[in-house]
């Protein structure tokens, strides 16, 4: 009976959470192979020359290159801050008396019991705590970029263009793995209503993705390795 219950919930998430989980592998795999091809690699090696432009003439460009940091800093730190309140509020339900699954038994599909909503606001609750911790990363490291980018540049530097690039590439690292599990969780929460609107949105979520993540109409780079350009 409780298999009747629950079935498309254990079928349906877990194989929506599964497509979304491939398409990152292999989007990841695109990184490593050929770079210029996505938008993350294109970006990774414009950021490289980003940081050399900024430290080669740091006189005249110290302050773009600190607004431009500092821009930065505040998409991660509203993402942080977004996450967060989310935690809390689910938090919140989860230790609530309420029983907030009353008025949907009888309108959605899947499971209803109190174990399957605990699973489904704890589920949310890790997801969203590991993107505030990836955006919290991410500030720290572009907050030591903001200040070794204007680091005098003469023979017996140790602070090279390489390492504030390597740096900064961890913190957008971080930014992009935060912004991901947020965008993963977004299905999740509609779980509330029944897992069929889960798979419904993952599957839905993949060619957006890749819409967004590719580059597409050039040939540069298709057959070029460059896995020194990202940590």
């Amino acid at each position: 009976m409780e298999w009747r219950k629950c079935y498309l919930d254990v079928i349906l998430v877990p194989l929506g959470f599964f497509i979304t989980i491939a398409y990152h592998v292999w989007l990841w795999h695109k990184v490593r192979t050929q770079p210029l091809t996505t938008i993350i690699g294109t970006n990774a090696r414009g950021r490289r020359f980003w940081v050399s432009a900024m430290m080669k003439d740091n006189d005249k460009k110290n302050i773009l290159a600190v607004q431009s940091l500092r821009n930065t800093i505040m998409g991660s730190t509203l993402m942080a801050t977004t996450s967060i309140l989310l935690c809390s509020g689910l938090a919140a339900v989860i230790s609530s008396t309420y029983s907030v699954k009353k008025p949907l038994n009888d309108t959605v599909y899947g499971a209803h019991g109190e174990f399957m909503v605990a699973l489904k606001y704890v589920t949310l609750l890790t997801i969203f705590l590991f993107s505030f911790f990836c955006h919290s990363l991410s500030i720290r490291f572009i907050n030591q970029v903001n200040i070794l980018i204007n680091t005098p540049q003469d023979a017996t530097s140790i602070v090279t263009p390489e390492y504030v690039y390597e740096l900064l590439e961890k913190g957008f690292l971080l930014n992009t793995v935060g912004n991901r599990l947020f965008h993963i969780g977004l299905p999740l929460l509609l779980w509330i209503f029944g897992p069929v609107l889960v798979f419904l949105c993952s599957v839905t979520m993949v060619p957006v993705l890749y819409n967004l993540d590719f580059v597409f109409g050039t040939g540069k780079g298709k057959n070029e390795n460059h896995d020194d350009d990202f940590v």
